[in-house]
């Protein structure tokens, strides 16, 4: 017992074989102060469960109670107990402890190795590369759980390595596994991790894997498994909920390039790309840039040259060849007076938005593939226009030009079946920011989807109407407006 430490900040306290430490620990028990809720393991915390204790201070309580144990095999690639509560460890002697909330399997094995971290005063874990060997050992189910991982998660685990540290990274991960294999003779199970790496690596059969994200990567298009479940999620979604049909009042050509203008207008100013409106509407009359400023004329005068032909606008990918092919068309016309950009070609680099990584451009084909198949399963437009625009954007697959073309891609849908199409004016550019990252932060779609559902509300409100009542309905809406003072008003229609 730590006697320079109050005890109320003690959690846990350690039996001592100190005579006065003993008679210390006896006497604040019998007067209640403290409660013994394992051998050798006591609280002066009445108020949490013994088994929240014991979790909180596991790994104390590991190094303490058994000095220079490891934490190994599946534990050591989880850092938490399983779901049933149990710790896999290696030490001098075989073991089951039943504690609170926790069973310990000690197993009998090899001392920690140099390279082996200690994690907490007594208790080191297994080094990445042993703790791989550890998880490729025979295993056996007995009253509990395994304490291996799967094969189809080591597979995971390990093609993650090559999505974060690359080919490289995975290669000195086996040499070091190699070099501790020869140490503690886990001559099997280095055979088994090699082959694995081996297929990951494409120079070994990739019909020994069994994990989807890992035979993808073996078959040369990897994919971000992260965002296929946030694709799923959101696909589970809109699956569930049924959605109003809005339909488009721009019937004829001239109705149809209106509400494009202001589209295409909208959808620069959103990323930064600001003109006066009178300034827009001019380089798009005249098909002429400003002189100052050459290229963001351009970008205007892309956008409008796709969102204007309905003829364009009404072609929606039947498969995902398709998709990539109408992606990289229309990127390449967005972005054809910006060739440090790479129009019509996905990007070689990886591109951030502050602190958040968009798709890594490796992953980029083999995420649009996987991501394709919830598309294709939805029915009602605007859940595809929903879902294209989130998948689009989430992977962002160019250097730029993303978000621009997720929502030209989300309104084709829309106009295929002669839905209102959506703007996003710049009053509530910050709502529709706030809804992409609730779903990419949190995986939480419903705040983007109400967005999504208000955005269309309103763009259905200046539909089949002319350029002088869409300007009067835009003041009237604040469209045009910045700031938290101001919010998005929806005249009825």
């Amino acid at each position: 017992m730590d006697k320079t430490t109050p005890l109320h900040l003690q959690e846990i306290i350690f039996s001592s074989s100190d005579p006065e430490i003993s008679r210390s620990i006896s006497k604040l028990t019998r007067d209640g102060k403290l409660r013994k809720i394992a051998a050798k393991i006591y609280t002066p915390n009445f108020d949490s469960d013994a088994s929240e204790i014991i979790r909180r201070n596991l790994y104390k309580i590991l190094g303490h109670l058994y000095p220079g144990i490891l934490l190994s095999h599946r534990s050591a690639l989880e850092f938490a107990p399983t779901q049933n509560g149990e710790v896999f460890l290696t030490y001098s002697y075989d073991r089951k402890v039943s504690l609170p909330g926790v069973t310990l399997n000690i197993t009998k094995g090899y001392a920690p190795l140099p390279g082996d971290n200690e994690m907490s005063n007594g208790l080191f874990v297994s080094q990445r590369e042993r703790a791989f060997l550890e998880n490729f050992q025979d295993s056996r189910k007995s009253a509990g759980q395994l304490k291996t991982l799967e094969k189809k998660e080591l597979e995971e685990k390990l093609e993650k390595i090559i999505r974060i540290q690359g080919e490289k990274g995975l290669n000195e991960l086996r040499d070091k596994a190699r070099t501790i294999s020869e140490e503690l003779k886990f001559h099997k199970e280095y055979t088994r991790l090699n082959i694995i790496i081996s297929a990951l690596l494409t120079t070994h059969t990739s019909s020994v894997l069994t994990s989807p994200v890992a035979q993808a990567r073996a078959f040369g298009n990897p994919y971000d498994p992260s965002r296929i479940q946030l694709f799923e999620k959101l696909f589970i979604e809109l699956q569930q909920r049924t959605f109003a049909d809005i339909t488009d009042k721009n019937i004829n050509s001239e109705q149809f390039r209106n509400f494009a203008f202001y589209e295409a207008y909208f959808s620069n100013f959103i990323e930064g790309t600001r003109f006066d409106v009178e300034d827009a509407r001019k380089i798009i009359t005249t098909q002429t840039p400003l002189p100052t400023r050459n290229e963001d004329s351009h970008d205007v005068l892309g956008t409008f040259q796709i969102v204007s032909s309905k003829t364009e606008m009404s072609i929606v990918p039947t498969d995902v060849e398709q998709l990539i092919n109408m992606l990289k068309y229309r990127h390449k016309i967005l972005m054809s007076a910006r060739p440090d950009k790479n129009p019509g070609n996905f990007k070689e680099k990886n591109n951030f938005a502050g602190d958040t990584a968009f798709v890594d451009f490796s992953q980029v084909l083999g995420t649009l593939h996987e991501g394709f198949n919830f598309y294709r399963a939805i029915s009602h437009p605007f859940a595809k226009a929903a879902y294209m625009m989130f998948m689009i954007s989430e992977i962002h697959p160019f250097l730029d030009g993303n978000g621009r073309i997720a929502r030209i891609m989300m309104n084709a849908e829309l106009v295929n079946a002669g839905q209102s199409k959506i703007i996003i004016p710049t009053v509530f550019r910050e709502d529709y920011l706030g809804g992409l990252r609730q779903l990419t932060r949190r995986s939480e779609p419903d705040t983007y989807i109400r967005m999504l559902q208000r955005a269309q509300l309103f763009s259905a409100s200046i539909s089949g109407i002319g350029t002088e009542e869409i300007n009067t309905v835009l003041e009237q809406s604040n469209a045009f407006k910045e700031g938290d003072q101001y919010i998005l008003q929806i005249k009825a229609t």
